[in-house]
C-alpha cells in the first residue's frame, strides 16, 4: 500500500460536534492502522462566523480525545508541523490563485455574472428546469462514477457548470477542498455520508486538474436516539457536543471507544476495547453502510465500565477536581481521608463523575432532603416505624469496626424478632440518606459512624 495520508478539516464556526469527533477518529484510526499520516487542516474562510474561541475548542477537543495529529497547526502557539502548509485555508490564497489560473489557462474556467465558473466538457443544450422555472444550459456527458470504499459504486449526474469563485472573490468549498487535498497529497478522504452529494463536483475538478482523485470513503451519519426524535443528530441535541463530556468529567478513552462503534464493527460481539485493540482491528471494510444511532445510555454505561477500571487514586483525583468546581467543594474536601473513603463507595455505582454530588451529598451534610416518593413507598409497607425504634435501641451496642460486623449485628437483631435483614434495611437507608439507592447500608453506617448514624435515625423517627 502506498503511503496513506488522511485529513480532518473542521471549520471553527461552532462547538465541536460528536459527529465531527467521530469523523476525526475514523481518520485517525485509519492512519494509525496503516502507519499513515493524520493531517489537521482548518477550513477558516468564513470570515463572518470563524472565531479564535472555536478554533481553540477544536485543538482542545482533539487533544482531550487523544487524537494527536502528525501535520497541521501547532495547538500550543505559532507555527506548524508538516511540509504541505499552510494548514489554515485563510493563509492559502496564493495557492488557490495558482490553481485557478491553471484552470483558466486550460479553458476549464470562465467568468460569468461576476463569479468564476468551472466548465464541463461536452456538447451543450438547453432545457427548461421546472424547479428553477428557467432555461438551463446542460452538458452532454455520462454520469460521474464514484467507487466509494464504503458505499460501493455510486453514480451521480453532474451535467452543469458550477461556481468555483463567488462574485465577492471568495473561492467556494468545492474548489479549495480539492486544491488542498491535491497539494497535501491526501490519499483517502474519509468523511460523512452527507458529503457524498459534493463528491461528483470534486471528481470533476480533479479531472480538470488532470489529477487522479483520492480514494473516497463516506461513513454513515449519526442519527438521534429515538427519544430525541427523527433525523441526523444536530448541535442542539442533548449529548451532541464533545465539551459536554469534558465538563461532565467523562473519561476520553470511554468516549473514543463508544464513538468507534458508531458505524464500525470489529467483526465480533466485543464492545469494550483498548485503544491499541481498536487501532489493530479498525479498517474501512468494517465500516457499515447503515446509519448509526446515538445512544446516551449506552455511552454512559461504557463510561461506567472505564470508571470501574480506573485506579482508586486516579478516581479520587478526578473526584477532587470535580468537587473543587462545585459550590459545596470546600465542605466536601475538608477531610481528605473521609472524602476518599466515600468516593471509593461511589466508584462502582456511578456512570459519570458529575453524578457524585447527588450520589454522595448526604455523606457531607446532615441537612439532606428526603425523597417523598421513596418515603411513601418505604413507610407504607410493614411496620417501618417499629423497626426504626428497635434499630435505634440496638445501635449503641453494635460493633461498627467493619461492614461485616455491622451486618452481623443487624441480622442478630432481626433474628431476635423473627425478621430478616431487609426489614430494617429500607427504613434505615431512608433515614440516613433520604433515598432508597446507593452503597450498602452497612457501608453507609460505617462511614457515618455510630454517633451520626444514631442521630439521623432518631431525627427521622421523631419526624415520622
Amino acid at each position: 500500500m502506498s503511503q496513506v495520508r488522511v485529513r480532518f478539516a473542521p471549520s471553527p464556526t461552532g462547538f465541536f460536534h460528536i459527529g465531527s469527533a467521530r469523523t476525526a477518529l475514523f481518520n485517525w484510526l485509519y492512519a494509525r492502522h496503516t502507519g499513515g499520516t493524520f493531517i489537521l487542516r482548518i477550513e477558516d474562510t468564513d470570515q463572518a462566523r470563524d472565531s479564535a474561541e472555536f478554533l481553540r475548542l477544536i485543538y482542545d477537543s482533539l487533544s482531550w480525545l487523544g487524537l494527536n495529529w502528525d501535520e497541521g497547526p501547532n495547538p500550543h502557539g505559532e507555527g506548524e508541523r508538516g511540509d504541505y502548509g499552510p494548514y489554515r485555508q485563510s493563509q492559502r490564497g496564493a495557492i488557490y490563485q495558482r490553481y485557478l489560473q491553471q484552470l483558466q489557462d486550460a479553458g476549464r474556467a470562465y467568468k460569468k455574472d461576476g463569479a468564476i465558473w468551472f466548465k464541463q466538457l461536452g456538447d451543450r443544450y438547453t432545457v427548461f428546469d421546472e424547479h428553477r422555472q428557467k432555461e438551463v444550459e446542460k452538458v452532454k456527458r455520462g454520469p460521474v462514477v464514484i467507487n466509494d470504499l464504503i458505499r460501493g459504486r455510486v453514480e451521480r449526474a453532474e451535467d452543469e457548470d458550477f461556481v468555483i469563485v463567488r462574485s465577492d472573490g471568495h473561492p467556494v468549498f468545492h474548489f479549495v477542498n480539492v486544491v488542498d487535498d491535491i497539494e497535501m497529497k491526501v490519499s483517502h478522504i474519509i468523511r460523512g455520508e452527507d458529503h457524498l452529494s459534493n463528491t461528483s463536483k470534486h471528481v470533476c475538478l480533479y479531472e480538470g486538474f488532470g489529477v487522479t482523485p483520492p480514494a473516497f470513503a463516506h461513513i454513515p451519519l449519526i442519527l438521534k436516539s429515538p427519544e430525541m426524535g427523527q433525523g441526523k443528530m444536530s448541535k442542539r441535541d442533548k449529548g451532541a457536543l464533545v465539551e459536554e463530556y469534558q465538563q461532565r468529567f467523562f473519561l476520553p478513552p470511554a468516549l473514543v471507544n463508544y464513538l468507534s462503534l458508531l458505524g464500525w464493527n470489529p467483526g465480533d460481539d466485543r464492545e469494550k476495547m483498548t485503544l491499541d485493540e481498536i487501532v489493530r482491528l479498525f479498517d474501512l471494510p468494517g465500516v457499515n453502510q447503515s446509519n448509526a444511532k446515538f445512544d446516551g445510555k449506552k455511552l454512559a454505561h461504557m463510561n461506567m465500565l472505564y470508571l470501574l477500571e480506573l485506579p482508586s487514586e486516579k478516581f479520587v483525583a478526578s473526584a477532587k477536581e470535580y468537587f473543587a468546581g462545585q459550590p459545596t467543594g470546600a465542605t466536601v474536601l475538608a477531610n481528605e481521608t473521609y472524602f476518599a473513603d466515600v468516593m471509593m463507595l461511589a466508584q462502582p455505582k456511578i456512570k459519570s463523575i458529575d453524578e457524585l454530588a447527588a450520589y454522595t451529598g448526604y455523606f457531607f451534610t446532615d441537612e439532606f432532603l428526603i425523597d417523598e416518593k421513596v418515603r411513601a413507598k418505604v413507610m407504607g409497607k410493614g411496620e417501618p416505624k417499629q423497626r426504626l425504634v428497635e434499630l435505634i435501641a440496638a445501635l449503641p451496642t453494635l460493633d461498627f469496626s467493619d461492614d461485616g460486623a455491622i451486618e452481623a449485628g443487624i441480622k442478630t437483631l432481626a433474628e431476635s424478632k423473627s425478621l430478616g435483614f431487609g426489614d430494617y434495611q429500607a427504613v434505615a437507608r431512608l433515614a440516613v440518606s433520604g433515598t432508597n439507592a446507593g452503597p450498602s447500608i452497612t457501608s453507609i453506617f460505617r462511614l457515618l459512624g455510630k454517633e451520626r448514624t444514631l442521630s439521623r435515625l432518631a431525627r427521622f423517627a421523631q419526624a415520622s
